[in-house]
């Protein structure tokens, strides 16, 4: 391991999967066979399975975004903070403020 894995950089990872687009991860089941050199350049993180039938037909598992914004909420409430407990804060006023943009957008 190159250097230490602090509980922010973790915190940061999951926080990105969490909010991560699964765009690629669409086009990766309409990809045909002789397509299959462009998986390179799809984003494939929210992918957390992948299975090909001997027909062709593809099925794909995405990571549960509701358990890794669970996790990263536990996280955040467990880090240490000089304010006390500011990050899960400020993680949750940004997740209102989000919401609130995307009530109104809907409209």
């Amino acid at each position: 391991m190159k250097g230490k894995l602090s509980s922010a950089k973790v915190a940061e990872h999951i926080r990105k999967l969490a909010f991560a687009k699964s765009n690629d991860a669409v086009k990766l089941v309409f990809l045909e066979p002789e397509q299959l050199g462009l998986i390179d350049g799809l984003d494939l993180n929210m992918v957390s399975e992948v299975k090909r039938g001997a027909k062709g037909e593809v099925e794909e598992k995405l990571l549960n975004r509701i358990a890794l914004l669970e996790l990263l909420s536990g996280l955040l409430e467990k880090s240490p903070t000089p304010q006390g407990g500011g990050e899960a804060e400020s993680f949750f006023t940004a997740m209102d403020s989000l919401a609130s943009k995307l009530d109104g957008g809907e409209k």
